[in-house]
């Protein structure tokens, strides 16, 4: 019996607190400015130039830093908007797909539903899952569960079909593609939604 798996590893997403390198990166900067400031008001007459140089070398470490950070800062932006967009585009054929199948289900062979399931379904499921999180980091935990909720709801309904179909159980196959149908399109719908609510990155 195939099962697609995905909904035991669509139930948590995996966030990471995010670490405070460009404020790090300015508080280096501002010790290294008032460390060689006091390096040359130490002695009137001569500057500790091994303290003033330290200061320095912290002063600049603080600068590269912030340049990194907000190079990176940039990049993971737009690494999440690219996810974002991906998740959408998935979701949306996996739903018009389900749409259709479900539409076609009395003119097709029962058993061969499943390998429609295989054809129409795999790649899209796969790239959903693969960019999940990125609602989590873009939109919080509340839309993830919300959306996730009505993806594995879909997805285990689909599973629910494949199943039937091996097993040529017209009334269960016809059912639950109905079921999933709601379930994807629902999902949707909250993904669509998100576009109009400020992103937290």
């Amino acid at each position: 019996m195939r099962r697609f798996g995905f909904v035991s590893r669509a139930s948590r997403p995996r966030i990471a607190g995010k670490m405070p390198a460009t404020q790090l990166g300015f508080l280096l900067v501002t010790i290294g400015f008032l460390g060689g400031a006091l390096a040359s008001v130490l002695n009137e007459d001569t500057v500790r130039w091994d303290w003033f140089t330290a200061a320095a070398i912290v002063g600049f470490a603080g600068v590269i830093l912030v340049r990194i950070s907000r190079r990176l800062e940039t990049r993971d932006v737009s690494r999440l908007s690219s996810n974002m967009q991906a998740i959408e585009e998935s979701l949306r054929r996996i739903a018009e797909n389900a749409t259709r199948l479900n539409a076609d289900k009395h003119a097709l062979d029962p058993y061969d539903v499943r390998h429609r399931i295989d054809d129409l379904f795999t790649d899209d499921l796969n790239t959903f899952i693969e960019a999940r999180e990125s609602i989590a980091h873009s939109h919080g935990l509340a839309a993830y569960a919300e959306v996730m909720n009505c993806f594995a709801a879909g997805e285990r309904y689909l599973n629910r079909v494949w199943s039937a179909s091996a097993d040529g159980y017209v009334d269960e196959i016809n059912d639950y593609l109905d079921r999933a149908r709601e379930q994807f399109a629902a999902g949707l719908d909250r993904v669509l939604s998100l576009r109009a609510k400020p992103g937290l990155a």
